[in-house]
Parts: C-alpha cells; sequence; structure tokens
C-alpha cells in the first residue's frame, strides 16, 4: 500500500531504486541496413544488463537462419544470454529437435517455445500431421532433447484461438507443467489487465513466474492491426493522444515513451520486477523507461 501511495504522488518517478530486472525481444533482420540497425539496438541495450534477449522465429521456420545468426551473434559479441524462439509450425517433431539441439550445441540455453501462428494464406492453425500438436507437447520434447530453460507466452486477454479464459489458463498452466521457466504476456496497454490475470493464474493453479509483455507504440496504426490480430483491447484515450503526430516521430516518441513508463510504473507499484520490452528493433523508448524507472547501465 506505501509503494501504491508513492505511484500517485509526484514526481512519479523519483526515488525508484533501479530494482528491476529486464529483457528485451528483437525480429531477425531482412536486410544488410536492418542488421545494422538491429545491432545498435543490442549495442545500446546491453550495457543495462538484460537477463536475456530473444529473436524471433517466422512463421513456418521462414527466418530459420536468421534468427540462428541474430541469436548466436548476440550470445556471443554483446554478452547477453540470448534465446531463440521456436514454434510447431510446418515441421516435424525431428526437424525440431534438431534445431533445438543445434542451439545447444551452440551453447544456446534458452528458448522461447511457442505453438507459432498460421502461415500466410491460413486463416487456422493445424498440427504439422508429423509435428508437435502445441506449445505443451513442443516443451515436453525440447526438454528430452536438453535441460532448456523455456519461456511461453501468455494472453492477459485471451488467446483468440481460446474459447474462453479457463481454457486459455489451462493451456498456460500445462505449459508450465511440461516444463516452462516462465510465461511472458502478449502486449497489453491497461495495468489492471495484467493484474487481474496475474490473479487468475494464481487462482488456477499456476505458481510460475508471469512477466509483463511491454510494446511502446512505434505506429498507432501498426500497433491497431497487431492488437486486432491478438486480441489486444486500446484504450479510447490512446487514439487521441497520438492524434496528428503520424508526421512527427520525435513527437510521438514522447508521446509513446510517456505512456508505456507510466503503465510500467503502475505496474512497478504492484509488485512486479521484471519486464520484457518487444523493441521492434529499435532502442531509445524502452532505454528510456528503463532510465525512468531507475535502471542504469552496469559496469
Amino acid at each position: 500500500m506505501r509503494e501504491a501511495q508513492r505511484a500517485l504522488e509526484a514526481p512519479l518517478f523519483s526515488g525508484l531504486p533501479g530494482d528491476i530486472e529486464v529483457s528485451f525481444e528483437f525480429f531477425p533482420p531482412k536486410s544488410d541496413k536492418m542488421g545494422e540497425t538491429l545491432w545498435q539496438s543490442v549495442e545500446t541495450l546491453a550495457p543495462l544488463g538484460p537477463r536475456f534477449a530473444s529473436v524471433t522465429y517466422g512463421a513456418g521456420g521462414s527466418t530459420r537462419e536468421r534468427t540462428h545468426q541474430q541469436v548466436v551473434r548476440i550470445q556471443n559479441e554483446a554478452g547477453i544470454p540470448a534465446a531463440a524462439h521456436l514454434t510447431c509450425v510446418e515441421a516435424t517433431r525431428e526437424q525440431v529437435d534438431d534445431v533445438a539441439r543445434h542451439y545447444w550445441e551452440e551453447g544456446i540455453r534458452h528458448i522461447v517455445a511457442l505453438r507459432g501462428d498460421p502461415p500466410d494464406g491460413q486463416s487456422r492453425y493445424s498440427a504439422h500431421p508429423g509435428g508437435y500438436a502445441n506449445a505443451a507437447e513442443l516443451i515436453a520434447g525440447l526438454k528430452k532433447v536438453a535441460d532448456f530453460e523455456i519461456s511461453v507466452a501468455a494472453y492477459p486477454e485471451v488467446h483468440p484461438d481460446s474459447s474462453d479464459r479457463k481454457a486459455d489458463l489451462d493451456n498456460l498452466k500445462a505449459k508450465f507443467d511440461a516444463g516452462a521457466t516462465r510465461a511472458i504476456t502478449q502486449f497489453f496497454f491497461e495495468p489492471e489487465c495484467f493484474f487481474d490475470f496475474r490473479d487468475q493464474a494464481a487462482t488456477a493453479g499456476i505458481k510460475g513466474e508471469i512477466v509483463p509483455g511491454i510494446m511502446p507504440v512505434m505506429s498507432f496504426a501498426a500497433v491497431q492491426r497487431m492488437s486486432g490480430l491478438c486480441g489486444t483491447a486500446i484504450p479510447h484515450w490512446m487514439e487521441g493522444l497520438f492524434e496528428g503526430l503520424d508526421e512527427r516521430p520525435e513527437a510521438r516518441q514522447l508521446v509513446s515513451a510517456t505512456i508505456a513508463a507510466e503503465m510500467c510504473r503502475r505496474l512497478y507499484a504492484g509488485g512486479v520486477r521484471q519486464f520484457h520490452f518487444y523493441t521492434l528493433n529499435r532502442a531509445e523508448l524502452s532505454y528510456a523507461i528503463c532510465h525512468m524507472l531507475g535502471l542504469r547501465p552496469k559496469a
């Protein structure tokens, strides 16, 4: 309650001890120029001492090689524990296991295990006849390959393919029971959304770590598209705050950082000390938010 009271006082970010832990997500670049931007972002965020940095994986393994290259480079050159995304989509169990085994041989000890989205041109997910049917099966298979640290996805506003909240929580619990280390949530825009989900997960018997996924808004139009795909609600007030900023990227960044930092501060007031940032390969917003939460570069 004392911390909750502080969150209502001004200045909102004064006196934070920097006792948070952070992680960052990147996506594999499609060109050399995008690769330079990615690496600049990695180098900017590395001094904050992240727990890990993950690299996403395209549907059907479409970015498999680029994901692998970036994961190994982040771990070997940036000195950040790296996590590779791995999905079930359009691959046999043997193929997935081979990829995981290759990562282990390269020194990668952390996998973000996901069922995956339907490939382009398909509206619904369907399991490969010889593949893992879902994330829980994938996790169990990975644990047979090696003793990976495994992060999984969680959905505070229910996965679009789930019939209801109970089914969604049952699926999350199955992933933890199969060996998941932590769950990272889909992005959301209201702290109460995370707190309610955390409470519901605890009531469902889920004891594992649940980390909020934070996505600073780079483009409001892009956020609207992504939110429609993953079922994230956009608060009515957000559109007004970003109105008229399409041609003013610097101002848009300031607004975005303010909104995300305020939400993180309210999450902090509710006891959250771990945050996962969806960087979209841009460091400035995530760095600014971490700075406002008291995190400073480590020696």
